[in-house]
């Protein structure tokens, strides 16, 4: 077993690669581990690096260090190779997709993590991108991607920095018009945007389908139709504790493992913080599963029971 450590020095407020390498040289090397430390050069290295080691057909355990970006690119270098699990040791600046689980500080925790248990997640595949939690576009993905740009400014960070991406963003424009086939069904019209999640926080806290389940086989599709500009801040409410169910005119709920969204211009994609732009996409659940592992005795934080 190889314990392979990826780590992002762009994740975050400031480049933790000192810290994580000297957690990671400590734990390890008290307990006599095989490991490397592998360290990302620019986008897309960490998707290189997990696939190159995956591809070798050794059996190894891929660490992504950073947020759920890293966690996305890993996951998507090693997606469908049954040699090689994935865990994120976090430290990025929104942890998102650990939030699901009953402690998601244990993830800051090498020792926790050096003790897993593993699942096989389901993933988002969207054109030729993998995704591991949810997957945006409308208003709701150019808030969500432009939020990066806005942390880097003084006294910007964390919520404040959200408020002025969906300030900017909501004076640029509420509705597109799309059309989305799922189930058989064909709906065409404005909306604000849409969200297709298999896991269930993300965009730092929000929490849109409580009942998300990454093990399912399916995955959860919100539409949210186009609205007035004073109407966005009670739909924001709600849509970010879960409660889409109390906007029944607004918001619609579906289940599928497919579907299609076309519109007249390329707009942007939000694939867990990742930007990217089409005027056709094409999402499903991916043929491709992933192995992550993470510190034993963990449950999702919505439910009383073990992800296996």
């Amino acid at each position: 077993m190889e314990h392979i450590f990826i780590i992002n020095p762009a994740a975050g407020s400031r480049d933790r690669t000192a810290d994580y390498s000297r957690a990671i040289a400590k734990a390890c090397g008290s307990r006599g581990l095989n490991y490397q430390i592998q360290v990302s050069r620019e986008p897309g290295d960490c998707r290189r690096l997990a696939r190159e080691a995956a591809a070798s057909g050794r059996e190894v355990r891929l660490y992504a260090c950073g947020g759920d970006g890293t966690l996305n690119e890993v996951a998507a270098g090693a997606a469908g190779y049954e040699n090689a699990a994935v865990t994120v040791f976090s430290g990025g600046s929104g942890n998102d997709f650990t939030r699901m689980f009953s402690d998601p500080r244990a993830f800051f925790d090498i020792e926790r993590l050096l003790e897993p248990e593993e699942a096989r997640l389901d993933l988002i595949r969207c054109n030729d991108d993998i995704c591991v939690n949810i997957f945006s576009v409308g208003l709701d993905a150019r808030i969500g991607t432009d939020v990066a740009r806005y942390k880097r400014l003084p006294l910007l960070s964390g919520f404040r920095a959200y408020l002025i991406s969906t300030l900017v963003n909501v004076i640029r424009g509420i509705g597109e018009h799309y059309v989305v086939e799922i189930n058989g069904e064909r709906i065409e019209g404005e909306q604000t945007f849409v969200c297709i999640c298999n896991g269930q926080y993300y965009g730092g806290g929000f929490h849109p389908v409580p009942e998300a389940d990454p093990t399912d086989g399916i995955l959860d599709v919100l539409l949210v139709k186009k609205v007035r500009r004073l109407q966005v801040p009670m739909i924001i409410g709600k849509y970010k504790s879960g409660r889409y169910r109390e906007l029944p005119n607004i918001v619609r709920h579906l289940r599928t493992d497919h579907v299609r969204i076309r519109c007249r211009k390329p707009v942007v994609l939000n694939l867990d913080g990742e930007l990217r732009t089409a005027a056709a996409m094409d999402i499903r659940l991916a043929e491709e599963k992933l192995r992550f592992f993470y510190p034993r005795g963990l449950t999702f934080a919505s439910r009383a029971q073990s992800l296996l």
